[in-house]
């Protein structure tokens, strides 16, 4: 049973360097340089939250440019945003990106799938709000951190947009369908039972109650523009948990299904979409085509600063040994074999006299 709790509020942290797993400090993509600012933030119970905020490094002083925030999954972290900077940073769109409290390099103990994740949002939105280089406020969150972003954004009515990627309905029903799923030693008459034993430990060591977690109550008072995705051989967070969300919510709404499971990674069709609809949204000002001669192609490449020199313009071709990378789909798959996505360990599903085996792997 303490397995079961502990994959709600402690499963394993995500390690990573930021120098190796992260976006580089200054990179060139598609003809324009980019950086890459880390700070902190503190959220209202004290933690403090590393963060990443990827933006252009020339930029207009007085003309703002939206922002959209990156949540990651249950054992996730900021890394995992790497990906949605490569869609969103060559429409003109910066990238703000964090670990939650209790996840990644982030003070904190527990995780809460939502519930506490909500306020590091908060603060993190109320940081962009004073930075003065932020005009529109975008969320695009990943299983828990869809959750996050859909009951944050229920609250904000300022934020303009909205991706939620395989969020839960409710935490309630997908633990009872974890049950079942993954086969759970627990007899069916006590599921009942133990879920009112696991609302009763969490409350006791993380101050939250799984009950609280149901967002087609929260759909249902949110007015955000939303692009919901779902995979469609997600056998974790079923796509039955997207459609009752879709249904109860009562702003603009769209929704894409893909080939997939849970951990899968996104087709390139979808980041497209994603792309499109934020563009649509948070209308980024537009960028000017550049106009240096070059031997390659500078809108289309993608280079790490000091791969071949460090020069802001792009007027000399690279040398042999760089790797260029022709497209945002490459530049992505060049991402994912750095680090791939976040992936959760959860304990064996078998009886046993122990708190740790084997495991399944999956991120909320």
């Amino acid at each position: 049973m303490e397995q079961l709790v502990n994959f709600i509020i402690r499963p394993p942290r995500a390690e990573y360097n930021p120098e190796h797993d992260l976006l580089e400090q200054e990179f060139l993509l598609k003809g324009r340089w980019y950086q890459r600012k880390d700070l902190e933030v503190k959220n209202s119970r004290g933690d403090t939250l590393k963060c990443s905020h990827y933006m252009p490094v020339e930029r207009s002083q007085d003309r703002p440019l939206p922002c959209v925030v990156y949540c990651h999954g249950n054992s996730g972290c900021r890394a995992d945003a790497s990906e949605a900077a490569i869609v969103l940073l060559p429409s003109n769109i910066t990238i703000f990106t964090l670990d939650f409290s209790g996840s990644g390099l982030s003070g904190g103990e527990y995780v809460t799938l939502g519930s506490n994740e909500k306020d590091d949002l908060k603060a993190v939105v109320e940081y962009l709000r004073t930075d003065g280089n932020v005009s529109l406020i975008g969320l695009w969150g990943r299983s828990m951190g869809a959750v996050t972003s859909l009951m944050y954004g229920a609250e904000d009515p300022s934020i303009a947009a909205m991706v939620l990627d395989s969020p839960f309905s409710d935490l309630v029903d997908l633990m009872m369908e974890l049950v079942d799923t993954y086969k759970f030693p627990l007899p069916k008459f006590t599921i009942k039972f133990a879920i009112q034993y696991m609302r009763r430990a969490v409350q006791k060591k993380a101050k939250f109650d799984i009950t609280d977690l149901n967002t087609i109550k929260v759909a249902k008072s949110c007015f955000v523009p939303v692009l919901f995705g779902h995979a469609i051989d997600d056998d974790f967070i079923h796509p039955h948990h997207s459609e009752r969300i879709y249904e109860a919510y009562v702003g603009d709404k769209n929704m894409i299904k893909f080939e997939g499971d849970h951990n899968s990674p996104r087709p390139q069709f979808y980041f497209d979409s994603i792309n499109i609809f934020f563009h649509n949204v948070l209308q980024p000002p537009e960028l000017a085509v550049p106009t240096t001669t070059t031997l390659f192609d500078p809108l289309n490449d993608y280079f790490a600063k000091g791969s071949w020199n460090t020069k802001k313009e792009v007027n000399s071709p690279p040398s042999p040994e760089l790797k260029s990378i022709a497209a945002t789909s490459d530049a992505i798959s060049e991402v994912r074999m750095k680090r791939p996505m976040s992936r959760t360990e959860v304990g064996s599903l078998e009886p046993c006299d122990c708190s740790c085996s084997g495991s399944f792997q999956h991120p909320i």
